[in-house]
C-alpha cells in the first residue's frame, strides 16, 4: 500500500474517533482500537483500551463539541506501522496529539494514543 493510502486511511480513523457517533459506540471502538492499545491521557493517568471504552461509553461521557484538527502529519514508521501527529482545538483547548496505527490491509486500528495540552486557544 502507498504511503498516500496509508495516510488517507489513518487520519480518516482519527477523525472518526473524534465522532460523537463513534464515540459512544462500544463495538466501533473496539473496531478502531487494537487490543493492547493504551493511552496516556493529560493528566498522566495510562488507560487501557477497555477502561477507555468504558469511560467513553458510560453515563458520564462527554462529547467532543465542536473539533478542527489541523497540521496532520503521517509518518511510515514500518512497513505496517503509521505515527499520526496533529494538532486539535476541541471546545475551547487546543492540544497537539499523537497515535500510532497498526496497519492490516485496509484496517487501520490504534496502538496509542497522547495528547498534550497547549492551553487555551485564542483568535
Amino acid at each position: 500500500m502507498e504511503d498516500e493510502s496509508i495516510a488517507v486511511l489513518v487520519t480518516g480513523a482519527e477523525r472518526r474517533l473524534l465522532e460523537p457517533e463513534t464515540r459512544r459506540d462500544p463495538t466501533a471502538l473496539e473496531d478502531l482500537l487494537h487490543e493492547s492499545f493504551r493511552e496516556i491521557g493529560r493528566s498522566g493517568r495510562l488507560w487501557t483500551r477497555d477502561e477507555l471504552i468504558d469511560v467513553m461509553t458510560g453515563p458520564d461521557a462527554v462529547d467532543v463539541q465542536s473539533a478542527v484538527v489541523t497540521g496532520e502529519h503521517v509518518e511510515l514508521v514500518a512497513s505496517d506501522l503509521a505515527l499520526l501527529t496533529y494538532t486539535l482545538d476541541a471546545d475551547g483547548m487546543r492540544s497537539r496529539r499523537s497515535s500510532l496505527w497498526r496497519i492490516a490491509g485496509d484496517r487501520p486500528r490504534m496502538l496509542f494514543h497522547q495528547g498534550t495540552p497547549l492551553g487555551p486557544h485564542v483568535g
